[in-house]
């Protein structure tokens, strides 16, 4: 559901297409009102997915965000890797049916632009995923009397990581959003492997933010300033 209504939206402001890509001409770039369009689009579909789903299967919905959790002891390896294969199972049916219902080709795949190299392109990629799981991590697994609203800030954060990484990678930070677009569109170029070692790379970043924080016992050591 998250899937099909992002990669819908990412092909309808794709339609207009202005800026190409550097080393393929036949593929394209969007320009900063289309950014906008898909970055909303994603942010606002995970955002009422995780609503929807939070209280189901946990709502991880991302490969990443998985490994995170399971790197945080929120879910157990054998969850992880269930979970991993509904992930990329339902990003292929997504890509399946939104390049279906769709007319004309696939515009919602991830490619590089703007000059960007697969070394920033990692990097890029292994970043906006921290900021993801981080986000889940904070707002989702610690216990909170805000973790209701979870939702919002992990719908934010995807869509502030869409407006910084769309223009340079496509921004990827979910190996079953990547694969589920790359096999709709039979697009696989030759750095297709940033889209899974950056994300995986970003869930470990994030899990050590978190784990820095959780050894210095910050809980503790807030509760005591409120206290004074």
């Amino acid at each position: 559901m998250f899937l099909w209504c992002a990669y819908v939206i990412a092909n309808i402001a794709n339609h207009d297409l202005l800026l190409s890509y550097p080393e393929d001409q036949n593929k394209y770039q969007s320009h900063p009102g289309q950014l906008i369009m898909i970055a909303l689009g994603f942010g606002f579909s995970v955002m009422f997915s995780v609503w929807c789903f939070a209280g189901v299967s946990g709502a991880a919905l991302n490969p990443a965000v998985t490994l995170s959790l399971a790197l945080a002891k929120a879910i157990t390896p054998t969850r992880c890797v269930v979970m991993w294969l509904a992930e990329i199972i339902a990003g292929l049916a997504a890509g399946g049916a939104a390049s279906g219902m769709t007319p004309g080709e696939v515009k919602f795949a991830n490619s590089l632009g703007l000059g960007c190299s697969r070394t920033r392109g990692l990097f890029l990629e292994m970043f906006g995923t921290a900021i993801l799981c981080l986000t889940v991590l904070m707002t989702a697994v610690e216990k909170r009397e805000t973790n209701f609203i979870a939702a919002l800030p992990i719908g934010v954060s995807l869509f502030i990581g869409h407006l910084a990484l769309t223009a340079y990678t496509g921004t990827g930070v979910n190996p079953a959003r990547s694969l589920g677009a790359a096999v709709a569109a039979k697009y696989f170029p030759g750095y297709h492997w940033i889209y899974w070692i950056g994300p995986l790379l970003g869930a470990f970043l994030a899990w050590s933010v978190w784990q820095l924080l959780q050894w210095l016992d910050y809980a503790t050591l807030v509760a005591a300033e409120k206290e004074e």
